[in-house]
Parts: structure tokens; C-alpha cells; sequence
């Protein structure tokens, strides 16, 4: 009897610690000065650099704006995981490299973007499953050259009507 209750109280503790949410954390992490302790026209990209390390990303048009992100997750089981908070840090850099604004961006500032399904059309036309099977009946060299209608030579003396081999003016 102990060892039933034992084994039901070891399958209900596995059973409760499998359905735990995790929680994970990706993206920059400060270690020991944070990013609000930037003082704009005070630091420079050098001190940014050396107190925060490497930004996360980089403007793509401006490398005189460093992006340090970072965003925690949940999940729960089987589900999809969800981004429970997300913090943008955005310094940007003046000509001679000195800080001029530091600012927080978090996820209520975000915005869902809609991912079209659209794909760019090809040059030419598009051929269909009959088109591609039955497409080349017709077209299939029936004079042992090699060579059929729309492609390749149809004559190998060199001539048509008027050409050298072929019937001249009368």
C-alpha cells in the first residue's frame, strides 16, 4: 500500500512539473550597467561600447543608430510559445560620435504586421498540368533530323525557296 501511495505522489509531482509554463530569455542582457544609465551628450560610442558591449543590430540605412533588444517568451506545454515582454533600446550617435539620444521602446509600442501571400509573377506564361504533359505533341521532329517545326534547321542541303540548294527563279 506505501508503495502505491509513493508511486501515485511520484506520477502527480512529474505530472504538475511537465505542464510548468518556462519561461525564456533572449536578445541583450545586461550584466552590469543598464542601458538607461546612458547619458546623452555625456557618452560616447566608445564608453556605449564598453559599458553595453555590441549593439544587437544596426540602422540599416545609419550606422549611427544601435539597437539593444531583448524579449522574454512563456510557453506552456505543447502551445505555441508568446512574447510576454519585449524592450527595444535605441542610441543614437552625432557626427563626432557622442550620444545625443537614448531612448526605451517596449511592446505596446510594436505593431502587428499582416505578411502578404503574393508572389511575383515570372516572365512569360504560365503553363498548365495538360499544357506541360501534352505540350510537345506536334512538336516532336518527324523528319529524322533532329530538328521540328520553330527550332533548328529544316533543311541540311541549306535552302528554302530562293536559298542556296533550293529551286531557283524560273
Amino acid at each position: 500500500m506505501k508503495i502505491a501511495v509513493a508511486s501515485a505522489a511520484v506520477i502527480c509531482a512529474l505530472a504538475a512539473t511537465a505542464c510548468t509554463p518556462i519561461r525564456d530569455q533572449h536578445g541583450f542582457v545586461p550584466d552590469e550597467a543598464l542601458p538607461t544609465e546612458i547619458k546623452p551628450e555625456i557618452d560616447t560610442r566608445a564608453t556605449v561600447l564598453q559599458r553595453l558591449g555590441s549593439p544587437t543590430a544596426l540602422a540599416n540605412f545609419d550606422e549611427k543608430i544601435w539597437y539593444y533588444m531583448s524579449y522574454t517568451e512563456r510557453s506552456f506545454a505543447f502551445y505555441t510559445p508568446k512574447v510576454t515582454s519585449r524592450k527595444i533600446t535605441v542610441i543614437e550617435f552625432d557626427e563626432n560620435d557622442v550620444v545625443r539620444k537614448v531612448s526605451q521602446v517596449g511592446q505596446k509600442d510594436g505593431h502587428k504586421v499582416k505578411i502578404s501571400r503574393r508572389e511575383t509573377p515570372t516572365r512569360g506564361r504560365e503553363l498548365g498540368l495538360f499544357e506541360q504533359i501534352f505540350g510537345t505533341i506536334g512538336r516532336l521532329p518527324t523528319d529524322g533530323t533532329g530538328a521540328g517545326p520553330g527550332g533548328g534547321q529544316q533543311n541540311p542541303g541549306g535552302g528554302g525557296p530562293g536559298g542556296p540548294g533550293g529551286p531557283g527563279p524560273r
